[in-house]
């Protein structure tokens, strides 16, 4: 299997802007995002479908996620709600999408492939969820 994008972010051959990581698990921001602070928490285990995990990486990648939703709350404040996306269809690498929602209407909001923001305001965003 070739490596994923997700697994060059990794190892390290990849640029990203990083908010949490572990031993099993990274989670960094979405260069796409749907509105500020779209995450995505990744297993460092390549598999293709989040069911095919083993079991001890799907339970870290879990727990990484509500850490990741946790620390969300807590930077944007009672104003949103914290909520997942697992979708997989375009990187083959089991993912989720860990998203700050005002409403149902940012639920439902696509990628920003046409104005991404740059890659200072990633950064800055990295800094305020980064723990």
């Amino acid at each position: 299997m070739q490596p994923s994008i997700f697994t060059r972010i990794i190892n390290g051959e990849l640029p990203s802007h990083k908010v949490y990581e572990d031993d099993r698990t990274l989670a960094f921001l979405n260069i796409f995002p749907s509105v500020p602070g779209h995450t995505l928490v990744v297993p460092k285990a390549q598999v293709s479908n989040l069911q095919d995990l083993a079991s001890e990486d799907y339970t870290a990648l879990m727990n990484s996620v509500k850490k990741v939703m946790q620390r969300m709350s807590k930077v944007f404040g009672d104003d949103r709600r914290v909520c997942l996306k697992v979708i997989g269809f375009d990187v083959p690498h089991a993912h989720v999408h860990v998203i700050a929602c005002r409403d149902a209407a940012d639920f439902r909001k696509e990628e920003n492939k046409a104005n991404p923001p740059s890659q200072d305001e990633l950064a800055a965003t990295a800094d305020r969820l980064r723990f």
